[in-house]
């Protein structure tokens, strides 16, 4: 009986002790600190460490080298390579850290205003409406099953690039009194079809019951463009159909510059907009390839100046980015880029892509007298913290235009097909 007693005590204690250990600082430190950590040439990186701890590396190789405080440890980064920092506890190692040090890699950030054009691969339906045909109303691409959102892509074994392709088959169809072979590309997959037109009565011309479009445009900012390929990444979210609400699947596409002629201020409940008129020339100086989550990508043909930081910026991984003060570029009048002052509120140090990664908050007086905050079309703005680009504006807080998300720099770069990695995987440590 009194074993049983002791036992239970001895078994108390130890539970207490475990607890307590959980909770005991350095312990708490290790747990949240990351197993690996990667960095660029040149580059600093800072953990937290408690006093009694000490920091060595398992090779004495040049790359790395290390700055003991008292309570942190500086990894300073001199060139490309890898080690592995051991974390000792009273000369017991606690954890191994294995640190990657990337080549230098820097882009020039963005901030110009820019005139987006986006042709559509195929023609995108985005409606139906009824025709008054002599046996009643009718939409034969609703009776044939085509809904919004979807994309036709070939007619009669034909491709479909843009609207005026598709009038000649109808109207031929509509006199032979023949249907049309059509082939639908679907969020699900493709499908065939059989489409018959019906003639209006009032106008006398065969119609598919659908409206269509072929093409959208628009205006965001630039966020970076890569020096050496001349690639860049826009806008930090994907481009939705107004009407659909579905992401556009791009056939190509251009870019032009763009003027900002008024902001519509936003408030609680209702965010405001830039209001931007294309260039005069409307000279192209980048095409689009891509419309991801993330936002547009491509290649400039021309150079584009935001005549506040025209040299390449080194960037900042996810788990770099630090809660505090930052700066955006952004247009909020003509097309003159302007600094302003931000917060980074909360920073999530991502291992995969994903689009929100920071909530961020607008400080400067300036912006929020102009504009209330983050409005439409500031989306793709650069955001800058300690000399390093770290990510872009995406979307405003409705409720609170004065705040937002932004997006990690290193998943935009990947989307442009940009390895910062140096790699054959483009892979976030």
């Amino acid at each position: 009986m009194k074993l049983d007693i002791i036992r239970k005590i001895i078994g108390g204690i130890l539970l207490v002790s475990l607890i307590s250990l959980i909770f005991f600082q350095p312990i708490q430190q290790y747990i949240a600190m990351p197993k690996s950590i990667t960095v660029f040439e040149g580059q600093d990186y800072t953990v937290q460490k408690a006093a009694p701890v000490s920091a060595t590396l398992a090779s004495h190789e040049s790359n790395i080298t290390l700055d003991q405080e008292k309570h942190a440890v500086s990894i300073k980064a001199n060139k490309k390579g890898s080690n592995e920092m051991l974390l000792e506890f009273a000369g017991i190692p606690i954890k191994k850290v294995d640190v990657h040090v990337l080549k230098d890699f820097r882009v020039i950030p963005g901030g110009q205003s820019i005139g987006v054009k986006l042709n559509t691969v195929g023609v995108l339906v985005v409606g139906h409406h009824l025709i008054n045909t002599d046996n009643g109303k009718k939409s034969p691409g609703e009776i044939a099953g085509i809904k919004i959102g979807d994309i036709i892509t070939e007619i009669n074994g034909n491709k479909i690039e843009k609207m005026t392709d598709v009038a000649p088959f109808v109207q031929n169809a509509g006199q032979d009194g023949k249907s049309l072979d059509m082939v639908i590309s679907r969020e699900s997959g493709k499908f065939t079809t059989k489409l018959t037109p019906l003639k209006d009565k009032g106008e006398k011309t065969y119609k598919l019951g659908l409206y269509i479009r072929d093409s959208a445009a628009g205006i965001g900012t630039m966020t970076f463009v890569h020096p050496q390929s001349k690639k860049y990444g826009a806008l930090g979210h994907v481009i939705s159909d107004m009407d659909t609400k579905k992401p556009i699947v791009v056939e190509d596409g251009q870019i032009v510059r763009s003027t900002v002629t008024s902001i519509e201020k936003g408030s609680n409940g209702d965010p405001g907009e830039k209001l931007a008129r294309f260039s005069s020339d409307r000279e192209i100086v980048g095409n689009i390839q891509k419309n991801s989550p993330f936002g547009i990508f491509g290649e400039l043909n021309k150079d584009l100046k935001n005549g506040v930081l025209d040299k390449p910026l080194p960037i900042a991984l996810s788990h770099q980015v630090k809660e505090g003060p930052a700066k955006i570029l952004t247009v909020v009048n003509d097309d003159r880029v302007e600094e302003f002052d931000i917060e980074i509120v909360s920073t999530i140090p991502q291992k995969f892509p994903a689009t929100k990664g920071m909530v961020i908050k607008v400080t400067d007086p300036r912006l929020l007298e102009k504009t209330g905050g983050i409005v439409q079309g500031m989306s793709g703005s650069p955001i800058i913290q300690n000399g390093k680009l770290i990510g872009a504006v995406t979307h405003v807080f409705v409720n609170d235009p004065t705040s937002g998300y932004g997006v990690h720099i290193e998943w935009m770069l990947n989307e442009a097909g940009i390895n910062i990695y140096d790699t054959p995987k483009n892979k976030a440590s």
